[in-house]
């Protein structure tokens, strides 16, 4: 069950960075994460209507309030990289936060993967990795070495840093509530903490919000779907297992860029990187 959730949450979450990188051309980027964050909020209002308000415990605020702080970190970084770099190595560089959050998950939430999980994870970030140099044509060092030249890279990088602890932190507030009360509380915490920096950057993009109303509500179903289907799935199992079954977006991301942004790459480049990256959910799901 949890897998069919990190799946969803993976097809969510590249639809809802595809319309992130066309409102941060746009309008900015300080503009597509307030309405990320913003037009969220009504759909996880619904979420905690049809299901009915949870029984909130101590600590809840805080969880949202730190999650709110990394997030918005995680989120502005992500959007200018989106702006700056293709969507697909922007996507598969932001895994490298799957190694943060093993560790983190194991101090903060004493989540403990076991040998076979552990294996799983890594064969799937060697998938990532693979895939990556295979269709770009370079060496194992180029990658790494990319990161010094490539300022949509390094903001990826600083994105996937912030992303772990937001995972967890979104995680604690589930935890102290469920699935949709923690991404309502999450989310309005990261709304109204991101609201006053937008209107300082970007105030004369509001204007333009009407004009893009069908990208910002699309914006903010996928970004609830995401949040919500992925957030279910952390309460079932290891945080670090649904991360890594979710990299398989890079696949997703891989389709819409040929579709949507004509990134255009050849299957023989991608297969041996999906093929790796298939068998280590393979692991994962045996793991549980």
């Amino acid at each position: 069950m949890w897998e069919a959730l990190a799946l969803t949450a993976a097809l969510c979450q590249v639809l809802r960075n595809t319309v992130m990188k066309r409102l941060g051309h746009e309008l900015d980027e300080y503009m597509a994460v307030w309405g990320r964050f913003t037009f969220l909020l009504p759909f996880a209002a619904l979420f905690v209507l049809w299901h009915g308000a949870p029984v909130i415990k101590p600590g809840f605020v805080w969880a949202c309030l730190l999650f709110a702080v990394c997030q918005i970190i995680s989120t502005m970084a992500l959007s200018k990289a989106l702006k700056l770099s293709p969507i697909s190595m922007v996507t598969a560089l932001w895994k490298v936060s799957l190694l943060v959050l093993v560790v983190l998950g194991y101090v903060t939430l004493k989540e403990e993967p076991n040998l076979l999980g552990i294996a799983g994870i890594l064969i799937s970030m060697s998938g990532v990795y693979l895939l990556n140099v295979q269709r770009a044509h370079i060496s194992w060092w180029a990658p790494l070495a990319v990161l010094f030249t490539d300022g949509g890279l390094r903001y990826t990088l600083l994105a996937a840093l912030f992303f772990a602890p937001s995972v967890v932190t979104i995680k604690w507030a589930m935890q102290l509530s469920d699935p949709y009360m923690g991404t309502l509380g999450g989310y309005l915490a990261a709304s109204l903490l991101v609201t006053p920096i937008v209107l300082v950057t970007s105030r004369r993009y509001f204007a333009a919000v009407p004009r893009h109303w069908m990208a910002f509500v699309s914006f903010g179903l996928f970004a609830a779907l995401t949040t919500v289907t992925q957030g279910r799935a952390y309460l079932m199992t290891l945080s670090s297992y649904v991360e890594a079954v979710k990299q398989v977006e890079i696949l997703f991301a891989l389709a819409l860029g040929v579709l949507v942004f004509g990134e255009r790459q050849k299957v023989r480049e991608i297969a041996p990187g999906a093929i790796v990256m298939l068998a280590g959910v393979v692991l994962l799901s045996l793991a549980t």
